[in-house]
């Protein structure tokens, strides 16, 4: 079950209007993903409706849509669906629809307005993983969710079916307290549960220190070099791979000014693969100086 789970998982936009979502962008860009090549491979998988593909933002009928136009669009690669939203019942409604879709697997934030407890994030997994016949990630993303996960609640819901993969936030910059990171998380959970990181400016301190994959927001719309830090990472390259993030480091700089969904969104823009604007409302895209400065760095 976990080795759909290893890697690379790129995440694109899911480009859109306020009246519809651009549905001929969205498949060009999940297009991309699998015909991007590396070492004669591709990335591992597509992680459509993540954070980076607004799925908070949809309806249950557009994330439908959007779930098969990429489980169509990525030729064979499989594709993991978010499928977070703040009631269970909708949870499970979204999990439905991306199974039957042809969805690989799913991704689960716990998503809320009222603060969670970690009994009630326990039991939304629960709930959930009891109805489900693919794989599940649990979604780490305490600057979105605002929910802190402990490694207990951690082991207890990776002890439920169907849990395949963690999703945890940026490792320590200090490459022994990354390594720690990592092997306090693996020592509370099953062998068959991976662990991916995420926050792209962290991906090769953590896949350095024992990640399985890295969850990728830049990997959506710049597939390449992202697999081959990946590769590289995978080798057990660590000048390679430190080589190639710091390549990227105007990019990381980029995403902590504005926030990587912004960032990407401009070089979908600038790469003429999305039009503009292409994000939901109210969120802006980027304009004037702060565009200038976005297209100065990738220059």
């Amino acid at each position: 079950m976990s080795n759909l789970f290893t890697g690379l998982s790129a995440f694109p936009l899911t480009p859109m209007t306020e009246e519809r979502i651009d549905e001929t962008a969205f498949t060009g860009l999940v297009s991309r993903l699998h015909q991007a090549t590396v070492d004669s491979t591709t990335v591992d998988s597509v992680g459509a409706l993540g954070s980076t593909g607004s799925y908070a933002y949809l309806t249950t009928a557009e994330r439908r849509r959007v779930t098969e136009l990429a489980v169509q669009a990525a030729d064979g690669t499989p594709v993991i669906i978010g499928i977070g939203a703040l009631r269970t019942a909708e949870v499970l409604r979204h999990a439905e629809n991306a199974q039957n879709a042809g969805a690989s697997a799913v991704l689960l934030p716990p998503m809320s307005y009222q603060p969670l407890t970690d009994d009630e994030v326990y039991q939304l997994y629960a709930d959930v993983t009891a109805e489900l016949s693919v794989p599940l990630c649990v979604y780490d993303n305490p600057g979105t969710t605002h929910f802190s996960f402990s490694d207990e609640l951690h082991s207890r819901i990776a002890a439920l079916p169907n849990v395949a993969s963690i999703k945890i936030p940026p490792t320590p910059e200090d490459p022994a307290a990354a390594r720690e990171r990592i092997d306090r998380l693996r020592r509370v959970i099953p062998e068959t549960v991976t662990i991916g990181v995420s926050g792209d400016a962290s991906a090769a301190g953590g896949l350095l220190a024992g990640a399985d994959l890295w969850y990728s927001v830049l990997g959506g719309v710049w597939p390449e070099p992202c697999l081959a830090l990946a590769r590289a990472a995978k080798r057990g390259d660590a000048d390679e791979t430190r080589r190639l993030s710091d390549q990227l480091a105007a990019v990381w700089a980029l995403f902590a000014r504005y926030g990587s969904l912004r960032v990407v969104a401009a070089i979908a823009e600038r790469e003429g693969l999305v039009p503009s604007p292409n994000l939901p409302r109210p969120l802006l895209g980027l304009t004037g100086a702060d565009l200038a400065r976005v297209n100065e760095a990738l220059r």
